[in-house]
């Protein structure tokens, strides 16, 4: 069987060094086209390998897979024939599109059925979501929030470097890339009011002033679980399928005031963005690196041997309405402190069962340094920095037809694998 993630590995579609998509990365998606329902499909260049055209050509036979699978509006279905089976299936596309397979490739009269271009295809959301959960375990990112509302001196709450905090977030309102939504409404608390002691402050209704994104990526379950299971960390990369780009947009004023004592609600579940490819957890295996020492020692149910951080770059780009876009923050999936495995222990660890297609995003993804923070709240400084745009406008908070797009890929040895894009524009508030 085909090594997929072998770096000398070509393909015989032209792929351009800069591409996200080599034969190495083979994500999978959900696309449709005006000729073609909704199917599975894989990113190789600037083309889409049609999954379900590959099967009706006999192309996955020997996996004795029923060729619905891959006729289907998500990819729940295929996920949950297992890892065996979903491993096999990317070895055999990588075997399909590999430059030495010269069958395929001066087959010039089935190109037309299993290949289409990007350009011509609209992507879907890729799994049915069934629960969603949000983490907050990038320890730069909770050490910003800290100075800004709470003592600097403090500024991780007791619990923080004992467990990966996380609250369950509303599934029904994440969509996929390109999809526009409206500027929320909800309380807040205005900046005079704020003086007042507590029992005399008064908040107003309205749309949300301070609109966020959160740069984020979030992971797909590939397998379920009973009730009363609990995964190890040294089982959890097995129920881990792969990982998007993930903008969990944020109302900052409404969160200010509604998240004591029990944290985001109207704040965060009016709408989050996810990218349409899903990049496979093995094909992100070369890119594995050392993450954060730990200290404190984590409880057992926490440790775990190897190496378990990805390098994986993100840029987030800002580009006003009729404007060019602006980068105005580069960051690193290795800057996160606790591990997909660690979120994926401590979340079933009380027996909470898990199913197919389950998102569970990292939360706010920000590194060391001012460039590298993962929202306008710390690239801003709460407002009080403002950000030059290339139109020469500033922004300290997301303005109403503004685009916030995040970019992500982990490179080595001369291989790009990558994520594509995550966009949405910010419309006004109905």
């Amino acid at each position: 069987m085909i090594n997929p993630n072998d770096p000398k590995l070509k393909s015989w579609i032209e792929v351009k060094s800069n591409c996200d998509f080599p034969i190495q990365n083979l994500p999978f998606g959900i696309f449709k086209t005006k000729n073609r329902s909704p199917r599975l499909g894989t990113a190789i260049g600037e083309y889409i390998l049609d999954l379900q055209a590959c099967a009706e050509k006999g192309l996955f036979a020997d996996f004795k897979i029923e060729n619905s699978v891959f006729a289907q509006p998500q990819l729940n279905n295929f996920i949950a024939l297992g890892k065996e089976k979903t491993k096999a299936v990317r070895a055999k596309i990588a075997e399909i599109l590999s430059a030495d397979n010269t069958a395929i490739k001066e087959n010039k009269d089935l190109h037309p059925a299993i290949l289409i271009k990007q350009s011509d295809a609209e992507m879907l959301l890729p799994v049915r979501i069934g629960d969603y959960t949000d983490f907050y375990s990038s320890i730069d990112h909770a050490t910003n929030v800290g100075k800004m509302f709470r003592d600097p001196e403090n500024a991780l709450l007791p619990n923080w470097k004992h467990l990966p905090v996380g609250y369950h977030g509303r599934a029904s309102s994440i969509v996929v890339s390109g999809t526009n939504f409206h500027r929320p409404k909800g309380q807040n608390l205005p900046p005079d009011q704020l003086q007042k002691p507590p029992k005399e402050q008064q908040p107003i209704f309205g749309a949300s002033k301070l609109m966020d994104f959160e740069l984020e990526t979030a992971f797909i379950i590939g397998k379920q679980t009973e009730m009363g299971k609990s995964i190890s960390t040294a089982e959890a990369t097995d129920y881990i399928f792969g990982m998007v780009l993930f903008n969990d947009w944020s109302a900052r004023d409404i969160q200010t005031w509604e998240y004591v004592p029990l944290g985001p609600f109207l704040a965060k579940n009016f709408c989050s963005s996810v990218s349409p490819w899903v990049v496979t957890i093995d094909a992100l295996k070369p890119f594995r690196v050392e993450g954060y020492k730990q200290t404190p020692e984590v409880l057992p149910y926490l440790k775990y041997e190897g190496i378990k951080n990805i390098d994986i770059n993100l840029q987030v780009y800002l580009q006003p309405e009729n404007c060019t876009e602006t980068k105005i923050c580069e960051s690193n999936y290795k800057f996160m402190y606790w591990t997909m495995e660690q979120q994926l222990a401590h979340h079933t660890v009380n027996g909470c069962n898990i199913n197919v297609g389950d998102m569970m995003a990292s939360g706010t993804i920000s590194g060391p340094t001012e460039n590298s923070y993962g929202s306008m709240l710390e690239l801003s400084w709460r407002g009080t920095k403002p950000l030059k745009m290339a139109d020469g406008s500033e922004r300290k908070f997301i303005n109403d037809g503004d685009t916030v797009i995040i970019r992500g890929y982990a490179e080595k040895n001369g291989v790009r694998v990558g994520f594509g894009e995550v966009k949405g524009k910010v419309l006004p508030a109905l």
